[in-house]
């Protein structure tokens, strides 16, 4: 269906490990960010260690692991909707 917007549901435990639903795609990745696209929305984690444990294209599931210190969720290119920290 076009337009259709997928639902996303973000689960961080103990600070260390994510799962992320509605992830379109992997942008970029390192030990120290991971860029996201999440339901057409930009989403950045910060920290350390990171690494992508999995991802699914087809049903938009993604896992990382790591220190994480920040997710951010950005409106287009400038602006930042949500900090947390």
């Amino acid at each position: 269906m076009q337009g259709e917007i997928r639902q996303s549901v973000l689960t961080l435990e103990n600070q260390n490990r994510l799962a992320l639903t509605g992830v379109e795609r992997v942008d970029a990745f390192s030990d120290r960010e991971i860029r996201l696209t999440v339901s057409g929305k930009k989403v950045r984690i910060e920290g350390s260690k990171l690494k992508v444990l999995s991802f699914s294209e087809g049903s938009g599931s993604f896992s990382a692991s790591g220190q994480v210190d920040g997710i951010r969720f950005m409106q287009g290119v400038k602006g930042i909707s949500h900090l947390f920290k």
